[in-house]
This record gives structure tokens, C-alpha cells and sequence, in this order.
């Protein structure tokens, strides 16, 4: 009996030597770690002194990862097995995680730099009273130009202007069927977000007259070649518009009168995250109006915080092209979340079309 007690003692000593062990051997800031958070953001869209400056004022060190489509992303945290404790989707993909219970509700009690967003940002049908995201940046989808490779003048206040046989071959668009679909269909004054087979089947066979135009469907890499005016024109993003345009000083950017997309990005926190305090400082650190500016002067796209606007250089706060006036915003749509079904649709008219690109 004795000797069985004592193995036991020996037993729970090695155990304890081992958990001792193990966790001398777990890096600093690892899983569950309180002095550490992990951010999943897009690439190059965040100023990294921010990140040193949090370190700095919290003591919180930050791992930064970065995926390359809302895709990726919602696939790595539905896996699981990576804990994130912030990530940056867009709208539609918000919506999506919401549906599939992937997101902590947000404390707004430890938020208090909230007040700094515009209200206009808020309360957005992909998550109403912004239980499960704060924004982060927003933008709209648009028309990047070089007046001086046009052969006539054209201004894109509409998008059918896309379609002047003076664009032969020198227009660029992104490889995104939502973009590029929504770009056809509010050029007929329909929806973006349509589900309508008739409606997506039209918008098809008007982007097919597009192709003599199209000199290619082309990914990040529209920026460096609109920089070197390897095309006169391009549907972009207005962030990667503005990227663009501090390269290549005769770029100039317009959003169509018949409307397009609305998009943000906004902090959500997964239920992988291991440190929620400390993601809630995060956010609530980037909402702070110097650090918003800082940010927004850094990354180029739109901010939401009314409050960093006016500490921003006042030609790119004052910029319509990229804040623009009420009566441009009240014709954008935000992207809907359009289930599977629609979503393939999408793709496989997108598809359709550029397999008509000679």
C-alpha cells in the first residue's frame, strides 16, 4: 500500500513538473495569452506605427496576419483551430458570420470612442445597431481615368460611357463579379443586390458588348498599371483609386450618377478570440481621432470617424471624389448578403462574360 501511494506521489510530481514545463516552453503572448492579441486584416491596411504605439500604451504585443479575400478569411476562422482575436470582413461578409453564430457581441461600454463615428456609418442593415461590428473604413466602387489617353473627352458621370467605341482596348476591370455585375446592372438603373435571372442574364449580354473595350480583368495588380497608364480607364475600388492617383498625378476618379456599391469594413471579434479585453482596447485605441486620421492619411481610404476628419490634411478630407456629398451617397447600395444560390449565379454570369473577352 505504501509503495502504491508513493508512486502516485511520483506520478503527480512528474505531471506537475511537466505542466511546469510546458508552460515555460509556451511563447510569451501565446494562446489565451492576456498580454497578447491577433489580428486578421487585409493587407497594407493598417499604419504599423499604430500598432507599436498600441504595444507602447497597453503593454499588449499584436500578431498581425493578413488574408487576400473575405473568402479566406471566413474559411480560416469557420476551421477554427487559429485564435483570432480581431478580424476586418466587409459588410456582406459580417452578415454571414452573424448567420453562422462565428461572432462575439461587442461591449459598446468599452468603446467609449463610438461617439466619434458618424452616425450615418451606423446601424446598417448587415448588422443593425452594430451589435457584432464598429467600422473601421468605407468606400465606393468607381471609375479611375487618364483624360489625356482618351481620344474624346469623356467625365463617367455615367457608367454607360464605359461603352464609347473610343474605349476600344483600354479598359481594365477588376476580377470581381459582384463589382462587375453590380457595375452593369445600375447601368440599366437596376440593383446591385438583384435576384432576378431575366435582369442578371441582361446585364450579361450588356457587358458581352463591353469586350471590345476590356484590355483585361486583372487583380491587385490594376494599381501598378494604371500608375504606368497602361490603360486609359479602370472599374476600382475608390481606396486603390486614391493609391493610384499619389503615383500618377493625371489620374482622376469619378462615381457614376446611376449609383454603385457602398462598401465597409468593419473590427469584429470571432469566438476564436482568447483575449477579448484586449481586442475591445484595440478598437477603441483605432477609433481615437489621431489615431483614425493617422490611420486613414496612411492606409487612403475613407474614414467614418467624423472627428479624425477634421484633424485630417484638409484636401483629402475636403476631396468629394472620396467623401463624397449627400446626394451621391443617397445612390449607393450596400452589398447584401445574397446566399449561395444567387452568389454562384453571379459567378457564373461573370464567367460567361469573360469568356467573351477576345
Amino acid at each position: 500500500m505504501k509503495s502504491l501511494i508513493n508512486l502516485s506521489i511520483a506520478i503527480l510530481l512528474v505531471c506537475a513538473g511537466l505542466y511546469f514545463i510546458a508552460e515555460k516552453l509556451e511563447p510569451s503572448g501565446g494562446k489565451g495569452s492576456k498580454d497578447t492579441i491577433t489580428i486578421y486584416n487585409w493587407g497594407d491596411y493598417i499604419d504599423p506605427k499604430l500598432l507599436k504605439k498600441f504595444t507602447k500604451e497597453t503593454g499588449i504585443k499584436v500578431i498581425y496576419e493578413t488574408f487576400d479575400s473575405n473568402e479566406a478569411m471566413l474559411t480560416k476562422i469557420q476551421q477554427g483551430g487559429t485564435t483570432y482575436d480581431i478580424a476586418v470582413p466587409s459588410e456582406y461578409t459580417i452578415e454571414m458570420m452573424i448567420e453562422k453564430d462565428l461572432l462575439y457581441p461587442i461591449d459598446h461600454s468599452k468603446i467609449p470612442n463610438l461617439k466619434y463615428i458618424d452616425p450615418y456609418y451606423l446601424d446598417l442593415p448587415f448588422d443593425p445597431g452594430n451589435k457584432y461590428s464598429i467600422p473601421y473604413f468605407w468606400g465606393t466602387v468607381g471609375i479611375v481615368f487618364n483624360p489625356n489617353l482618351l481620344s474624346k473627352p469623356l467625365t463617367f458621370e455615367s457608367w454607360n460611357d464605359l461603352w464609347d467605341p473610343s474605349l476600344k482596348n483600354k479598359v481594365f476591370l477588376v476580377d470581381s463579379a459582384r463589382e462587375v455585375m453590380g457595375m452593369s446592372l445600375n447601368s440599366m438603373g437596376e440593383s446591385l443586390n438583384a435576384k432576378d435571372d431575366k435582369l442578371l442574364q441582361k446585364a450579361t449580354e450588356k457587358l458581352i458588348k463591353l469586350s471590345p473595350n476590356i484590355k483585361g480583368v486583372i487583380g491587385d495588380e490594376i494599381i501598378p498599371m494604371m500608375e504606368n497608364n497602361e490603360a486609359a480607364v479602370a472599374i476600382t475600388w475608390s481606396g486603390s483609386a486614391a493609391d493610384m492617383m499619389a503615383e500618377n498625378e493625371e489620374l482622376d476618379y469619378a462615381v457614376p450618377k446611376e449609383g454603385s456599391n457602398l462598401w465597409f469594413d468593419n473590427f469584429v471579434i470571432p469566438k476564436t478570440a482568447k483575449n477579448i479585453e484586449g481586442a475591445h482596447k484595440f478598437i477603441n485605441f483605432m477609433l481615437d481621432p489621431e489615431n483614425a486620421a493617422q490611420n486613414a492619411e496612411y492606409v487612403g481610404y475613407s474614414t467614418p470617424n467624423k472627428a479624425a476628419l477634421k484633424l485630417m490634411d484638409p484636401e483629402i478630407a475636403n476631396d468629394e471624389r472620396f467623401y463624397p456629398p449627400e446626394e451621391i451617397k443617397n445612390r449607393l447600395e450596400v452589398y447584401e448578403n445574397l446566399g449561395l444560390e444567387w452568389l454562384g449565379k453571379y459567378n457564373e454570369y461573370f464567367l460567361e462574360f469573360k469568356m467573351s473577352i477576345k
